[in-house]
């Protein structure tokens, strides 16, 4: 079993010193996604939402989030982004439909950029709420996951075996 790290000698909170690392490149893809009824979906395809382009500004947050993730999460460390990507896909579901977000980040550095790509995914899914929120509050948001990560010494790889309720 892994040794978590985020302690000290005291067992509080640290900030993990990652300065004997190398630099790698490291990418995370991350995934959420918001279920949302057929006004919303009507209004946000045909761009009807008062508040303006619901996903144009969703992509614009979570890009925002991802480059501000250590002002937000305690132990992250503040790294140098290389590139951030979010797409957005629709999918039916009964009588719902659901937006996946999923967000590509990449760094070169010494630290992955997990928690920058699930950042940017959570304050996408939360921008649709929020933009959406006047027509109907029953949105569900999630689930919330790491798809993949590359890069790094210490971890391997990770691909997450996405099951049907997930896609």
């Amino acid at each position: 079993m892994k040794e978590l790290t985020h302690f000290n000698e005291e067992g509080r909170a640290k900030m993990v010193d990652i300065s004997q690392k190398p630099e790698t490149v490291r990418t995370a893809v991350a995934q959420s996604s918001i279920l949302l009824n057929e006004e919303i979906y009507e209004k946000i395809t045909n761009n009807k939402m008062k508040k303006g382009d619901v996903l144009a500004v969703a992509q614009v947050a979570g890009i925002m989030a991802c480059k501000n993730t250590s002002n937000i999460i305690p132990m992250c460390h503040p790294i140098s982004l290389q590139g951030v990507n979010i797409s957005f896909n629709w999918l039916k579901e009964d009588d719902n439909h659901r937006l996946q977000i999923q967000a590509t980040a990449k760094t070169k550095g010494s630290t992955g950029v997990e928690m920058e790509a699930l950042t940017a995914v959570s304050a996408a899914a939360l921008t649709v709420y929020d933009m959406c929120k006047a027509v109907d509050k029953g949105m569900i948001i999630g689930p919330t996951f790491l798809v993949e990560k590359t890069g790094g010494v210490s971890s391997p790889d990770y691909q997450r075996q996405i099951n049907q309720t997930e896609e």
